[in-house]
């Protein structure tokens, strides 16, 4: 693959939380000469106060679809003029993989990322953390917010109780639930055989809802073709890795391998 000279990086926000997560990343990036955009998903623009408001009947989210996410943002990177270079978080790495398997982008980082179709999330924290966000047996056209005490196990595990609190209260806000249904669905599929952009995927040993195991076994399922693909695990990083204290580090890495990978 010939190398970019792109820098730009869109982020792209996971699940249950507000684009402003990306916040100190995207002034990271920009100090070092990137531009960066943070997309918002669509129905959800807003403070995380003023998204909750609309808790449970934001009937235009709740009928958002994972195809409708995907399609949302593959607009926006094919809107470069050049294919910019991709970060996603949680359901915005699964969002980045299929992106890089679509080559629509320079290259992609999925940070503790929901894994692609093919690979089954048997592990207990990922059932126990996630489960709740499907709303079986509850109406689909009702949003879901996650209450504190799952954001506490999901999140901000081990975290101090004053710095959960106010994570929860910046950042957390309601969810489709249909959205993330289509995480068990085609929608959610790649070709592991395909060659595609420099891609790579980083994990945290204490991360609940996307444990480091389920995270490898996502890398380990693409076939090796030549392409660019590299998998890094973080020791002590939790879901909430984009603002947990130490996050520096993980973008530091992100930098280093951008600059030498691409």
């Amino acid at each position: 693959m010939a190398a970019t000279k792109t820098r730009s990086i869109v982020f792209i926000t996971g699940a249950f939380v507000t684009s402003a997560c990306w916040d100190e990343w995207r002034e990271y990036f920009e100090r070092r000469g990137f531009s960066t955009i943070a997309p918002p998903w669509p129905f959800k623009v807003g403070t995380a106060a003023e998204l909750r408001d609309k808790q449970p009947n934001d009937i235009e989210l709740a009928r958002l679809t994972l195809p409708q996410l995907i399609d949302h943002y593959a607009a926006i990177v094919k809107s470069y003029p050049e294919k910019p270079i991709v970060i996603g978080h949680s359901l915005g790495g699964l969002i980045t993989q299929i992106l890089v398997n679509r080559d629509l982008v320079a290259a992609g980082v999925a940070i503790h990322s929901v894994p692609t179709l093919g690979v089954f999330p048997y592990e207990f924290s990922f059932l126990k953390a996630g489960w709740k966000s499907l709303g079986l047996f509850t109406s689909i056209n009702k949003t879901y917010l996650m209450s504190f005490k799952d954001w506490q196990y999901a999140f901000v595990n081990d975290m101090p109780l004053i710095e959960q609190k106010a994570a929860y209260e910046k950042f957390t806000i309601p969810e489709s639930k249909r959205v993330a249904r289509g995480g068990l669905t085609s929608a959610a599929s790649v070709d592991y055989a395909k060659a595609h952009p420099p891609l790579l995927l980083t994990a945290g040993t204490t991360d609940n809802i996307i444990p480091a195991h389920l995270n490898y076994r996502n890398f380990r399922k693409y076939k090796k073709n030549g392409s660019v693909l590299d998998y890094k695990e973080f020791e002590g990083r939790n879901h909430f890795v984009l603002g947990q204290p130490g996050w520096e580090a993980d973008a530091a890495y992100v930098l280093d391998w951008i600059t030498n990978k691409i």
